[in-house]
């Protein structure tokens, strides 16, 4: 309860409460709304810490089991916290415009990013020496586009599992495309949006560059705590695949001892080598006495 209160603390002085005019509200958003002043709307923040609650573990599930999460925000207040975030957590972000078609045109948007690493990756080994000045110039410039559009799904090999939007009102063509693909999807939504078109949303002020922040370390942190566990959980396997290996490696050791060890009381027995009346090593030896008719040594001397 304590946290609870700590956390709804530090969001009503970021300003996360404040929505916007109440002539441009939604009506759907009215289930959050806890009050109006000045014309303006207020929003519940025991709502938005229950909302946000929910948001976080259902992230942290996500990226518990390996799957990426797609950060969106080209609004001017969101674009370096969304970057800055993304990169920490090491998921795909984009900041600053959204391609049409991104998701549902994904192999297409797959064929730019591998130009993209192509032209990097012969810049860098020096595979354009031997080309113009003014040609190295305009590789140097298609691919800065690229990366300006692009560099945040570079490593993004597949549809992302969720997409986080922030603004789901500014970023509609992102949100389209993931309802068409049926992609998770979490979001930021003030009182001037329709709560229903996201799977989790969370009221909150979206304009404020504080309240942006309080909000995306929040999910960051739950999915850097998901990421934590799963590096966790890979280390116990592979100490319990260890443990296993260790004891097949002794049960076989001990096998083969003993299977050793029965071969060498075999041979110590009567009859086997060594044993008495046996004629090699460790037996009595026998001398050779001539055979009738003076075979032997001695019988030739007579």
């Amino acid at each position: 309860m304590e946290n609870n209160t700590s956390l709804q603390q530090q969001l009503l002085d970021a300003g996360v409460h404040f929505g916007h005019l109440k002539k441009k509200w939604n009506p759907k958003m009215l289930p959050y709304i806890f009050a109006e002043k000045k014309g303006i709307h207020i929003i519940d923040l025991n709502k938005t810490v229950e909302c946000l609650q929910e948001t976080a573990a259902a992230m942290k599930q996500i990226a518990r089991s390996g799957k990426k999460i797609l950060f969106v925000g080209t609004k001017k207040q969101a674009k370096d916290i969304v970057n800055e975030s993304a990169r920490r957590v090491n998921m795909p972000f984009v900041t600053e415009r959204w391609l049409g078609g991104m998701l549902t045109n994904f192999n297409t948007v797959r064929k730019s990013v591998k130009k993209m690493q192509s032209i990097e990756k012969m810049l860098g080994d020096g595979s354009f020496d031997s080309i113009t000045k003014k040609e190295r110039l305009t590789l140097s410039r298609d691919r800065d586009k690229m990366d300006k559009v692009l560099g945040g799904i570079s490593q993004l090999g597949r549809v992302p599992a969720a997409l986080f939007i922030v603004d789901i009102g500014h970023e509609h063509i992102a949100l389209a495309e993931a309802k068409r693909l049926g992609i998770s999807t979490f979001g930021v939504v003030d009182t001037n949006c329709d709560p229903n078109k996201v799977d989790f949303a969370i009221p909150a002020n979206d304009d404020a560059t504080k309240s942006i922040a309080i909000i995306v370390n929040y999910l960051t942190a739950a999915i850097a705590e998901g990421l934590a566990e799963r590096q966790a959980a890979k280390e116990e396997d592979n100490d319990e695949s260890s443990d296993d290996d260790n004891t097949k490696r002794a049960a076989r050791l001990e096998a083969e001892a003993q299977a050793e060890g029965g071969r060498g009381g075999r041979g110590r027995g009567p009859g086997g080598p060594g044993g008495p009346g046996a004629g090699g090593p460790g037996g009595p030896r026998r001398r050779s006495t001539g055979g009738p008719g003076g075979g032997g040594q001695r019988g030739g001397r007579r």
